[in-house]
């Protein structure tokens, strides 16, 4: 069981289905003694990865003055991770994607992430459309070498607030508690 959890939360949408989501997990993480940093990566400043690999010469440091290096120091104490994003393209949002890519700047620490999940909110009625967000979180994993906490994904909600009232609210709470 984790302790300390770093959430990105990547909608564009503020108040929207995937922040109510990514919220009930963190309800449900801290009802359970966790420390929890969530971090609204739709809100931030953070740049592209530019693979020039200025981290792996500065150990996790990059030259670009963003946003970024608070999330990275928060990953650096964190035991878990979890990734809540809207199904955008069938895929998780460009915000969220950025603040990935730039966890390169990790690869050469040992972080002591353990456990990661994915919460995705999305309008279609089926879950086929997050296959996508679903097979980079899978690949993502086991090239950390981390343990698969849980996916949930949330269909039928497109309009900001669609989400309130539904069980996998509940679902995203107990998912909080038990990584």
């Amino acid at each position: 069981m984790s302790g300390n959890i770093v959430i990105l939360s990547g909608s564009p949408r503020k108040g929207g289905n995937t922040d109510i989501l990514a919220n009930a997990f963190k309800e449900g993480a801290e009802s359970a003694g966790k420390s929890v940093s969530l971090f609204r990566v739709a809100d931030m400043k953070i740049g592209g990865c530019l693979g020039c690999e200025h981290c792996f010469e500065e150990t996790g440091v990059c030259f670009q003055k963003d946003d970024m290096p608070r999330i990275l120091d928060a990953l650096r104490k964190a035991d878990a991770l979890a990734v809540a994003s809207p199904v955008y393209n069938f895929d998780v949002t460009a915000q969220v994607k950025l603040a990935i890519d730039r966890m390169y700047a990790l690869f050469n620490e040992k972080t002591p992430i353990k456990r990661a999940a994915l919460l995705m909110a999305c309008a279609d009625d089926t879950a086929d459309t997050a296959r996508g967000a679903a097979a980079m979180y899978e690949t993502w994993l086991e090239f950390q070498k981390w343990e698969d906490a849980g996916i949930l994904i949330v269909t039928g909600v497109h309009k900001p607030g669609e989400i309130a009232g539904r069980p996998e609210l509940e679902k995203a709470k107990a998912l909080g508690r038990e990584i």
